[in-house]
């Protein structure tokens, strides 16, 4: 019978970044069936209590505390973990590797003191204290990157608007991925410099027209994220047009990329007059319109054709569904576009105009599942930092007879787990002979740590088809389909 036990930490705050981290260390222990540490928010108490990992100390837990929660086989491996968790939260940079090496500050006026020629603040809190310490920041004149989410859409209006009184940019909310300057901030991968600017609505779309020109030995001068609301009616491009506006100032940036879903139509309107009287090319990615694709945006940066290597599959493929198992919302809608497009009907949890919608794998259709979405990260990490979720499906999937062709995504860089190809091949090493063709791509550069060539060897290893790009990926597959 298993046992779920709390600790809070009362006062005790940590970014979240830092704490999926702990809680993947932590789910890995001997006998623990699940751990998660998060701020006890009304919110977040209220995930723990969905995933049946909230007791009866955690209910007491206030905003402004942290709740440690485990389910264990047994009380003593609950303990343990519990304990090891309080070493990991005291130990500092040597016990949690990717950890901030700054010194601790306690706020806004402290980190000032510390970094007094700071420019940028990142905003890592609870959503609903999210606003106004963004706003704090931005009344000291810093520009402003919030990676919460559960932001109010009213308080990202009146944020955005007092940055641009103030002639600062806002990032967010909900902004994972950016690179200032050359320098990758959350989860973004190491790229050359360069002088290709981009704003994106979303970070692994970012991430991937990122990597794909800079495998092609092309530079970033900036990326911006802006959230993925940004370019909606309400918020009507806020921050996408300031960030146009900063990149066509920036005497680094010859080439503006904006990458996005397709807006509203009073947005689009705005956004295309400004990219018409812009002085400098840009490249307008709103993904399906025109059939681009992330990966056409990149090419016409490069203005010609990616150099990836062809890959075609035999005839050899069984009759079956395909089943795609994706870590990134925005390479999720491509690749479904791009099936589309290529007369592959699927059913995906993060549809595209026209499509169909499923929450999870339907077994009468191909399906799409992006796993980041907020209804499989409830009270666990991201699968681009703990990957164990999709490998738990991936394995089901490749044990079922009915499913002919199975889709993954893997994103490597900063933040993200320090192997997933290495998962990856492990399960597909471990499913049944003569399972579903796998086809996979990998959104990443030679340089992260975890290394593009490095992952790629260990999927061609397993018998996975490694794609050249998330798109030449689900053009594969629909090549497969129909063959």
């Amino acid at each position: 019978m298993s046992i779920t036990l709390n600790r809070v930490r009362r006062g005790f705050y940590a970014d979240s970044v830092a704490l999926m981290r702990i809680s993947r260390v932590v789910a890995s222990l001997p006998g623990i069936e699940e751990a998660s540490l998060m701020i006890g928010t009304p919110a977040n108490r209220e995930l723990l209590e969905g995933s049946g990992l909230l007791a009866e100390e955690g209910r007491k837990a206030e905003p402004d505390d942290l709740v440690i929660a485990v389910r264990a086989a047994d009380k003593a491996a609950a303990e343990a973990a519990l304990a090891e968790a309080e070493k990991r939260l005291a130990g500092g940079p040597a016990n949690n590797p990717g950890q901030s090496r700054f010194s601790t500050v306690r706020g806004l006026a402290s980190g000032l003191a510390t970094l007094p020629g700071a420019n940028l603040a990142l905003i890592s809190v609870p959503g609903e204290f999210a606003a106004a310490e963004a706003r704090r920041a931005l009344e000291h004149g810093l520009h402003v990157m919030m990676f919460s989410d559960n932001v109010p859409v009213a308080d990202e209006i009146a944020l955005k608007r007092l940055a641009l009184d103030k002639g600062l940019l806002l990032m967010g909310p909900d902004c994972g991925t950016a690179i200032i300057g050359g320098a990758p901030i959350a989860f973004a991968n190491v790229v050359p410099k360069g002088d290709v600017g981009l704003i994106s609505a979303s970070g692994t779309g970012l991430q991937e027209v990122t990597c794909l020109l800079a495998r092609e030995g092309r530079g970033i001068s900036h990326g911006i994220g802006v959230g993925g609301r940004d370019l909606s009616e309400e918020v009507g491009g806020l921050m996408t047009l300031a960030a146009l506006d900063a990149l066509e100032a920036d005497p680094a940036t010859r080439h503006i990329v904006i990458i996005s879903k397709p807006p509203g139509k009073g947005v689009a309107r705005k956004i295309n007059a400004r990219v018409a009287s812009c002085t400098k090319p840009v490249t307008l990615c709103l993904l399906g319109e025109g059939g681009m694709t992330l990966a056409s945006a990149a090419e016409a940066v490069l203005g010609r054709e990616l150099s990836q290597p062809s890959r075609k599959v035999g005839p050899n493929i069984r009759k079956g569904w395909l089943r795609g198992l994706f870590c990134g919302g925005t390479l999720c809608n491509e690749a479904q576009l791009v099936l589309i497009r290529n007369q592959v009907h699927v059913r995906s949890n993060v549809p595209v105009p026209g499509a169909m919608q499923t929450a999870r794998v339907d077994a009468e259709a191909h399906t799409l599942i992006d796993l980041g979405d907020d209804e499989y990260t409830r009270g666990r990490p991201h699968p681009m930092i703990d990957p164990e979720l999709r490998n738990d499906l991936l394995a089901q999937v490749l044990a079922d007879p009915s499913v002919a062709l199975v889709l993954l995504d893997l994103v490597i860089g900063y933040g993200a787990h320090e192997d997933p190809a290495g998962l990856v091949a492990q399960t597909v090493a471990a499913a049944p002979a003569g399972g579903p063709m796998v086809i996979a791509s990998i959104t990443g550069t030679d340089a992260d740590p975890q290394g593009y060539s490095r992952q790629a060897a260990k999927l061609a290893a397993a018998g996975v088809i490694v794609a050249g790009s998330n798109a030449q990926a689900a053009e594969i597959a629909a090549q497969a389909l129909s063959g």
